[in-house]
């Protein structure tokens, strides 16, 4: 029997991590990117690189691919109310991105480089500091 949405709020509510507030969009965020830019190191370096440079050496579904888990994580600033520009700067990372991304071996090199998704947390990060100080992580 399907579930109604006042249900499925109240199940993504007791899930950490699932709801809507800031403080679990950091969360998500930020696990996103470290997923997409820093989840693995090359060997015998501390170069670090995730499933984006990984998802990228498969030709155009690759880059389309990452394009839209970078989409994703524009998605969740229009959520939290970022502005137009916050927004299309966000947005132009990402082309950037897939458009250099699908040249064949310099695009995989380049997504070494260009962390888009990266770029765009420290815009959603400083978003949040400023409107929703409590969500700040204090790492030490």
């Amino acid at each position: 029997m399907p579930i109604s949405q006042e249900q499925f709020a109240q199940i993504a509510k007791d899930i950490p991590g699932m709801g809507n507030d800031p403080q679990a969009v950091r969360m998500r965020v930020e696990a996103l990117e470290k997923l997409l830019e820093r989840a693995f190191h090359i060997p015998g370096t501390k170069i670090p690189f995730g499933l984006d440079s990984i998802i990228g050496l498969v030709p155009v579904l690759g880059d389309l691919i990452t394009a839209a888990m970078g989409a994703y994580m524009v998605w969740e600033a229009r959520n939290l109310g970022m502005s137009k520009w916050q927004l299309i700067r966000m947005t132009t990372n990402v082309g950037i991105d897939t458009a250099i991304g699908a040249i064949p071996i310099v695009g995989d090199a380049f997504d070494l480089v260009w962390r888009s998704n990266t770029k765009n947390l420290r815009i959603i990060k400083k978003h949040l500091d400023k409107h929703n100080p409590g969500t700040r992580i204090i790492e030490g």
